[in-house]
């Protein structure tokens, strides 16, 4: 069973972070910068949040809030489900799905390891698809090992 910290270990393991008080522009820029949707909010006693392309949309954008002045604190989510590296990648997809989020972080002995995305998960389900096709095509055409 593949499990996030596996998906992790071929992804690496960066996290990107922002301070709560970073406007939203200078964290999108960053967001763009890094090619990422999203970034973990933090300060000096941990982190607080995650600000996502989707915070965007539907708290800054949608309410006209000018986002050279307003902190990523005032308009990131604050409720982050997070798992940990030994959760089954399925078990993730689950979440993702039932919580409508793209972004879960991984942490482990309280400290943040990594950032898994659906994109991830999405790449990793990919790859399962693709090497069980390859088996099941084997076993047709009698080059199943065994």
């Amino acid at each position: 069973m593949e499990t996030v910290g596996n998906i992790l270990g071929d992804k690496g393991t960066q996290v990107f972070k922002v301070d709560a008080e970073t406007t939203v522009l200078h964290a999108v820029q960053q967001m763009c910068a890094r090619r990422v949707g999203a970034v973990l909010v933090c300060d000096g006693t941990g982190c607080s949040g995650i600000f996502s392309e989707r915070d965007l949309m539907t708290r800054v954008i949608l309410n006209g809030l000018d986002p050279t002045t307003t902190r990523v604190a005032e308009v990131m989510t604050a409720d982050v489900a997070c798992i940990q590296p030994s959760t089954p990648a399925s078990e993730a997809m689950a979440i993702m799905t039932e919580r409508r989020c793209r972004h879960l972080p991984v942490v482990a002995d309280g400290e943040i390891v990594g950032v898994i995305s659906i994109g991830d998960l999405v790449r990793w389900d990919s790859r399962n698809q693709a090497f069980e096709l390859r088996m099941l095509t084997d076993y047709i055409h009698g080059k199943y090992p065994g």
